[in-house]
């Protein structure tokens, strides 16, 4: 379980690690530095957000009471072509200008010219003048997340799903997550269904993770020797699903709503150096931004069922559409 959050965590480490010097540039921009720093990072936090809330279930049948299941999957999001390059001119910057009109986000290729940005504005009450290149892509094409999790049965057909990691990682780079859900089976509402293979169930489930890393010392323009980045996920979904349960081979789908935010913070004491102006006071906790996601979805999906052993796996259409796959172990 540790071992596949600190492959998710990674993912952040690198995307970071890469571009430090370069998102902290950024924050050269003034008042235009959260709509440049949003329209780079935004795709990948969305389809963090979009992961999180998949791979909830493989069947709509219920444990009996105190039956179990433990289930190892993981998540992918594709970020949509539309998504990779960003217009400058619908941002609505202030001060900030460009000769380009795109420039690539994070989940771009990384042969995408980024646009060299051109700020002449006001900073700390005094006019400054500057310019820098926006980061370039990593291309992050998908945006993974791990999907561990215990479902138990509970009285009155319902099912109680646990998701849990603590906070794991090293010097630079700990995360964790805690997600919980609720399953209630419904078959019986419709008669004599619940005598047949098909079972209907309702589904709400929270994820949360939190990811700190530590940039530590940044210098040029855009200077720190503390630097950090905090990015804290909440997301949810609640669905309509359905499973066809046969001897071997089960079939399952469902239809809801995918949701959630991320935050990402930009922690330390920075130092801001313009070409025209000079070097400013040092700036503490420079940006806090905010990124909201969702999605009407439909999942088809198919499990194969080996006795207790569970292999499945399933492809949701949505805003950032989605695939799960993994093994289940389960106790009726």
């Amino acid at each position: 379980m540790k071992k596949i959050t600190l492959s998710l965590l990674t993912i952040f480490a690198l995307a970071f690690n890469a571009k430090a010097q370069e998102l902290e540039t950024i924050l050269l921009a003034g008042d235009d530095t959260e709509k440049l720093m949003n329209a780079y990072v935004n795709p990948v936090m969305k389809g963090l957000v979009y992961s999180m809330n998949n791979g909830w279930y493989h069947t709509a049948k219920v444990h009996k009471k105190l039956g179990f299941d433990i289930t190892i999957g993981a998540n992918a999001s594709f970020v949509p072509s539309k998504d990779k390059i960003f217009n400058l001119a619908s941002l609505g910057l202030s001060n900030a200008t460009s000769t380009s009109t795109t420039s690539p986000t994070l989940a771009a290729k990384e042969n995408v010219t980024p646009a060299t940005i051109f700020f002449n504005g006001t900073v700390q009450g005094q006019n400054v003048t500057t310019s820098f290149e926006m980061p370039g892509g990593e291309d992050l094409n998908i945006t993974p997340a791990p999907a561990i999790q215990v479902g138990v049965g509970l009285p009155f057909k319902m099912e109680a799903i646990l998701r849990y990691v603590p906070k794991v990682g090293n010097d630079d780079v700990k995360g964790g997550l805690f997600g919980l859900g609720l399953k209630k089976e419904i078959t019986n509402w419709f008669g004599p269904m619940d005598k047949t293979p098909l079972h209907i169930s309702l589904l709400a489930a929270y994820t949360n993770m939190n990811v700190d890393y530590e940039i530590g010392a940044i210098t040029g323009d855009v200077s720190s020797n503390n630097a950090a980045a905090e990015f804290k996920l909440n997301s949810y979904t609640v669905q309509a699903i359905a499973s066809l349960n046969l001897p071997i081979i089960n079939f399952y789908g469902g239809v809801g709503y995918n949701g959630g935010n991320s935050k990402l913070n930009m922690l330390g004491e920075y130092t801001y150096t313009y070409t025209a102006g000079g070097t400013l006071n040092p700036v503490t906790d420079p940006l806090s931004l905010k990124s909201d996601a969702g999605s009407f979805n439909a999942t088809v999906g198919a499990r194969l069922s080996l006795g207790f052993f569970k292999i499945f796996g399933s492809y949701t259409m949505q805003d950032y559409s989605n695939v799960n796959a993994g093994i289940a172990f389960s106790f009726r």
